[in-house]
């Protein structure tokens, strides 16, 4: 039996043809590399416009690359970084903050369905310093979070304002950000929250691998250049890794996209017969489930993980269809 990727992350789904269509356009022709071509500068431009922001703007082949690179521009290595304990940047990277952060440190705080506890953090920054302990230098938010939940402004607000305050610099994980946006977030708000670094992710929108690093704070762009190219991220054909942006902000796909993958969110949560673990707001949708039922899942040919927190979760796309979302919602019922 050939297994069923659909819902397994929305990292399966193809690619969308705005994506695709904006690569081919890209490839016509010679350009100048390293960034410094039409195509980059274009797709520099859309995001700007869609930030509403004067920023930098680069283009790199990973999340991971993209959080650690930033992360490591916010801290020395024998300082910090406060994150959700269950975010990727805690969770998923295998080190590469510490990587290239040259041994800064990631401290996991507290918090329902990926939001950061207001409190926990306000501890965490209240703690006294030691010699023997990496004080914190930086916060990372992650919108959506990774169990689908979206942040408002006022709550990122009341995290960033207190972490500001002891002088921390703020990363913004976006991964998922098109999704947030689909559920109501604006992402012109970001900037004025008091953002230094933000990764607007492509690949789960719908791209082909390719995410973007958005510089707000001028005093980080000098060398920062010469930071992507010692990681091996400074793509000297840099404008395969903008143009999918292109395709998918100029004509607004990038939002209408996802918004589709968070509707389809919402109709596997109105029929899974399996209670929901976290509030369904993004595209995500986290179940209880035991193990014996997870089995008979894949036995029916469906690939699901478990997930950190021991929920399963299921992964909606811009690819997703009603007819898959029905055909899984029939399979869960069988097994339940």
């Amino acid at each position: 039996m050939i297994a069923r990727y659909d819902f397994a992350s929305d990292n399966t789904a193809p690619a969308a043809p705005e994506a695709i269509a904006a690569l081919n356009a890209a490839n016509a022709g010679f350009a100048a590399s390293y960034g410094a071509d039409a195509t980059t500068a274009r797709a520099a431009d859309l995001i700007r416009e869609l930030l509403d922001a004067d920023a930098e703007v680069r283009f790199v082949t990973s999340g991971t690359a993209a959080n650690s690179i930033s992360l490591a521009a916010l801290c020395r290595p024998f300082e910090a970084v406060l994150a959700h304990r269950d975010s990727h940047v805690a969770t998923d990277e295998t080190g590469a903050p510490a990587f290239f952060g040259h041994g800064l440190a990631i401290r996991g705080l507290s918090g329902a369905s990926g939001r950061i506890e207001p409190a926990a953090l306000q501890a965490a920054l209240a703690a006294p310093e030691s010699a023997h302990a990496q004080p914190p230098a930086a916060l990372s938010l992650t919108q959506a979070t990774e169990y689908g939940t979206v942040y408002s402004a006022d709550d990122l607000g009341a995290l960033i304002g207190p972490a500001r305050g002891r002088g921390c610099g703020v990363h913004l994980d976006g991964a998922r950000l098109a999704n947030a946006m689909a559920a109501g977030f604006d992402p012109k708000a970001i900037q004025g929250l008091g953002v230094d670094l933000l990764v607007i992710g492509g690949t789960k929108a719908g791209m082909t691998p390719a995410e973007a690093i958005v510089l707000f704070r001028k005093d980080l762009v000098p060398r920062f250049d010469a930071r992507l190219k010692q990681s091996g991220q400074l793509p000297s054909k840099s404008r395969y890794y903008a143009a999918p942006f292109v395709g998918m902000l100029q004509d607004g796909s990038f939002v209408r996209r996802a918004a589709h993958a968070n509707a389809m969110a919402q109709k596997l949560a109105g029929l899974t017969p399996f209670p929901l673990r976290h509030p369904v707001e993004a595209n995500g949708v986290f179940v209880e489930m035991d193990e014996a039922a997870l089995r008979r899942l894949h036995a029916a040919g469906w690939a699901a993980y478990r997930f950190i927190d021991g929920s399963v979760r299921f992964m909606c796309s811009w690819a997703t269809t009603e007819a898959a979302v029905e055909e899984l919602a029939g399979t869960l019922r069988a097994i339940a």
